[in-house]
């Protein structure tokens, strides 16, 4: 009998592997719910429940929201990353905080095993193979689900069988939920072709009237909405979730390189996350100059792929949070936003550090800071070196 400490939601995998680890394979299984945001107390507890019922020696919820903002979320928020300019890395982000907290756990528990549910087809198997090797180096890692090949009715067909009692009909559809989005899987993602159904998105549509609301940034993290402070960043983005996602903002479906080499599509909800880091962005064109907006999208760029392919842990990763860190301290204001059915307006932003200040000019109107004639002069040397290239050639033709 091996002890092992199984990465479990709840969900259709896990339960299984649950199942399967202790009563075809004898293991004294240890579930542990990494929380990274997204389950109320509720949720919370019927999940604990169902583990309990499937036999396993013991459930441990580790609470890891506030690191996950603190080590992960802020600088996707300063980055203002979005893979393939779509996916705000809902899940592969805190996919790599749940892998950390798991490994550290199995350590302190003194656990020979690690089990978690991916596929042999995805990302997550990657990320959570690679955290465990380096930070777990001398324990094992199971992976029913990848080695078993298992399709998701084939998982269902087995709990059937021994009388596990769940939501299968809504089991049919892989749901991660997480403070930054919640991913959804299904038969259509598996298409190029076919869209998410009504009913497989968490959030029902329940908001129709335009409302606007007013989101405070200082130096770049969310702290305030609609003149309300927060303390913690988590609570306002929390609060920001639950005005806007009902409206049906923030669904889409991504489409990208997985780390294995071949394409895949998943459907996401992630409302909160997609305002912030647009409404983020238009306060930072108005307050970053040009070259340090080109070079913080140079970074987020590596800093938001690295990321999705699980090499949290590279010492790079640490650089380039120092980075883009330093660029945030003008990035302090409110932006105004319009909330409407599937979709979001940005209608301005107000900053004591905006660069777009009328005391210097106006675009289009007037300049205060120049004349004509040094417009002249500059436009002349800025355009020499092409002048000088076009009257060469034409000289020699």
């Amino acid at each position: 009998m091996k002890k092992v400490v199984l990465a479990y939601s709840g969900g259709l995998d896990t339960t299984f592997c649950a199942l399967h680890l202790s009563k075809d394979l004898g293991h004294e299984v240890h579930a542990v719910l990494v929380n990274t945001g997204g389950f109320s107390a509720q949720e919370l507890q019927d999940i604990e429940q169902r583990a309990h019922a499937l036999g396993v020696a013991s459930f441990r919820i580790l609470d890891v929201v506030q690191d996950y903002y603190q080590s992960v979320i802020r600088y996707l928020v300063y980055g203002n990353v979005l893979k393939n300019d779509t996916y705000p890395l809902s899940v592969s982000a805190e996919r790599i905080v749940q892998a950390k907290s798991i490994a550290e756990y199995a350590i302190s528990i003194g656990a020979q095993a690690v089990a978690h549910g991916s596929t042999g087809a995805g990302n997550d198997q990657v990320r959570f193979d690679m955290i465990f090797q380096i930070l777990a180096p001398e324990v094992e890692i199971i992976t029913p689900i990848r080695d078993l090949k298992l399709s998701r009715q084939e998982e269902i067909d087995y709990l059937k069988k021994h009388g596990v009692s769940m939501n299968f009909e809504k089991a049919a559809y892989s749901v991660n939920k997480g403070i930054w989005g919640t991913s959804v899987g299904g038969k259509e993602t598996l298409t190029s072709s076919d869209f998410l159904p009504e009913s497989a998105w968490p959030t029902p549509v329940t908001e129709n009237e335009p409302k606007e609301v007013k989101l405070t940034f200082v130096q770049g993290q969310i702290k305030g909405i609609d003149g309300v402070s927060y303390s913690s960043s988590v609570d306002a983005i929390l609060k920001l979730q639950s005005l806007a996602a009902p409206y049906g903002i923030g669904r889409d479906i991504h489409v990208g390189d997985t780390i294995i080499g071949i394409k895949g599509r998943v459907g996401f909800e992630a409302a909160a996350p997609l305002i912030i880091i647009k409404a983020h962005q238009l306060l930072e064109k108005h307050t970053l100059t040009k070259w340090q907006a080109y070079w913080k999208k140079q970074v987020a760029e590596f800093y938001g792929n690295h990321l999705h392919e699980g090499h949290f842990l590279d010492p790079v990763m640490r650089n380039f949070e120092t980075f883009l860190e330093s660029t945030q301290e003008q990035v302090s204001g409110e932006v105004r936003i319009l909330l409407q059915p599937y979709r979001f307006t940005l209608l301005g932003i107000t900053s004591d550090h905006d660069l777009m200040s009328a005391k210097f000019g106006s675009y289009g109107e007037m300049n205060k800071g120049y004349t004509g004639e040094d417009v002249k002069g500059f436009t002349r040397i800025l355009g020499n070196q092409t002048a000088i290239f076009h009257k060469v050639k034409n000289s020699n033709e």
